[in-house]
């Protein structure tokens, strides 16, 4: 028998937690179980391995950060940051200290509790600090990190995190749905496959290729949470099928992120009474060349393969409109650091299309391509609908230029393994950003020796530009920085950046407390989701 305990929280419970209700609001209701999908099965359970919203999504539930984005509030700030495993935090010592007093009593999933030891073993792995017993297979946000000196813990309740400059983004990079703590006591090759979190929900079954079931936490830390009894996560690979069977109920939500907006669009029409909402994802469309590939050493190549590619024409056939143009910083009035419409549009890509189509061919013919001897590539991306479809599109452009492009599909388990590797010519991807700030975009995908920097682009210059604004406290100053930075790395072509997408999130009106916010990494918590059933 469901239960259904009716819970009038006009306020937060512990530690600022919880964002109070507005008054009137209907009581959340606690029992059931969440049905929604996933558009493929999870490359591993190691959020901190990965770099997908497949990997991260699931997860999130089964984990807690230090802090967290309200889930409740859809746009990220820091003042929209709240407690979850730390009760309260400071900056201290000039802004080079950054102190985290922890919440008590908190267990782990298998009864272990939970003390300053798991922050300073999860951070200090992910920096990979000196000393550390245990590496991550494969480390996207090492560089997060780079500016913490230290970790240190005077006590089970206390973590310090030393810094060598002031850095307020930390703050907000902690906060991001790929910032879980760890427990210091699972080997982390287990946790690849298991999930031993803090969360409000805990694993009860995984059928690779089927489902993955979560279930409510009895001992969770927050009185009265999760609401959910469970979520049960259906891996249905084919987009129609998935939408198909949100249309007919037999899924109460749609899986983020894989969006198709005339799909979208169509199951609202068909059924009124759903919810659609549409929101941004901070997550940009790109083209990367392979700088280690000799023919894209010459800038003259890859300025061509830029200018063969016309951005409108690709948000309407590679995103269906599911877009909007933008650099490397996610643009306004979606964000705050990108270029302004009217800088960006002076940028290789984003002007006359013809025009540059025919620029591009005179450039490949100076470097030495032509009807003769064309100039062959083949374009990688991931075997899922929104990637393929992108990358369709690209490959017709570059043919229009002159450019012999062939497609191949790559599995989600391997696609970003082939990335790190640098086993390609040309990929087309998607690069998700954590919050909206620089730091968590700029260090993790452009500074050399990133993992994540999948070009191999590398600029000395462009490195200490991205120091520079990290430690600028001014924000028009580091703004102007910043806007430097995102015009340096589109002229030389680090990624060819195609634009922003949107997100369609389609829901029945019975899951409340659902709340998409401007980056999808974030708001997977699930603690606050019910159902009115």
């Amino acid at each position: 028998m469901k239960r259904r305990i009716y819970s009038l929280m006009l306020s937060a419970i512990v530690g600022g937690f919880l964002s109070p209700l507005v008054a009137g609001a209907q009581a959340p209701k606690a029992g059931g179980t969440l049905i929604a999908t996933l558009s493929e099965p999870p490359p591993s359970f190691s959020i901190h391995e990965e770099a997908t919203i497949s990997g991260v999504w699931p997860m999130m539930p089964c984990y807690n950060n230090l802090v967290l984005f309200d889930p409740l509030k859809k746009q990220e700030t820091p003042d929209t940051i709240i407690g979850e495993l730390a009760v309260k935090w400071s900056w201290e010592e000039s802004g080079r200290a950054l102190v985290f007093t922890l919440r008590k009593g908190v267990k782990w999933h298998d009864g272990q509790p939970f003390t300053a030891k798991d922050v300073k073993h999860t951070f200090d792995t992910v920096r990979e600090a000196p000393g550390i017993t245990q590496k991550l297979r494969v480390n996207p946000r090492k560089l997060w990190y780079e500016n913490v000196e230290a970790i240190e813990t005077p006590d089970a309740s206390t973590a310090v995190f030393r810094l060598k400059h002031p850095q307020p983004s930390l703050l907000l990079m902690l906060a991001s749905g790929y910032s879980p703590v760890y427990p210091s006591h699972i080997p982390l090759a287990e946790l690849r496959t298991k999930c031993v979190g803090t969360g409000p929900l805990k694993l009860k079954e995984y059928r690779p290729g089927e489902v993955l079931e979560l279930v409510r936490n009895p001992d969770y830390f927050v009185p009265g949470r999760p609401y959910l009894d469970g979520i049960r996560y259906v891996i249905i690979k084919d987009r129609a099928t998935r939408y198909a069977a949100l249309q007919a109920g037999r899924q109460h939500i749609a899986f983020p992120f894989e969006i198709s907006k005339t799909l979208a669009e169509n199951v609202k029409r068909a059924v009124p009474s759903l919810v659609l909402v549409e929101t941004t994802t901070n997550v940009n469309d790109n083209v990367l060349v392979n700088f280690r590939r000799p023919i894209f050493q010459d800038p003259r190549v890859r300025r061509a393969v830029s200018l063969a590619i016309d951005r409108t024409g690709y948000i309407q056939a590679g995103r269906q409109g599911a877009a909007f143009p933008g650099g490397v910083l996610l643009p306004p009035p979606y964000g705050v650091w990108g270029l302004p419409a009217s800088e960006q549009a002076e940028l290789p890509g984003f002007g006359d299309p013809g025009k540059q189509k025919s620029e591009a061919r005179t450039l490949l013919a100076e470097a030495g391509y032509g009807p003769e001897k064309p100039l062959k590539v083949t374009v990688s991306t991931r075997a899922v609908g929104t990637f393929v479809d992108i990358a369709s599109y690209i490959i017709d452009q570059l043919k229009q230029a002159g450019i012999e492009a062939t497609l191949e599909q790559v599995e989600t388990g391997v696609w970003h393994a082939k990335l790190t590797r640098r086993e390609f010519d040309v990929a087309v991807n998607l690069t998700g950003i954590g919050p909206d700030d620089p730091d968590a975009n700029l260090f993790e995908n452009y500074k050399c020796g990133s993992p994540r920097n999948y070009s191999d682009y590398c600029n000395e210059e462009v490195d200490r530009l991205i120091a520079q604004q990290s430690r600028t406290p001014d924000r028009q100053k580091r703004l102007a920085l910043v806007h430097e930075i995102d015009k340096r790395l589109q002229l030389d072509g680090a990624r060819l950046m195609l634009g922003w997408s949107k997100e369609y999130v389609v829901m029945w009106p019975f899951v409340k407390n659902v709340v998409p916010h401007q980056s999808v990494y974030n708001y997977g918590r699930m603690q606050e989701t019910w159902l009115d059933q």
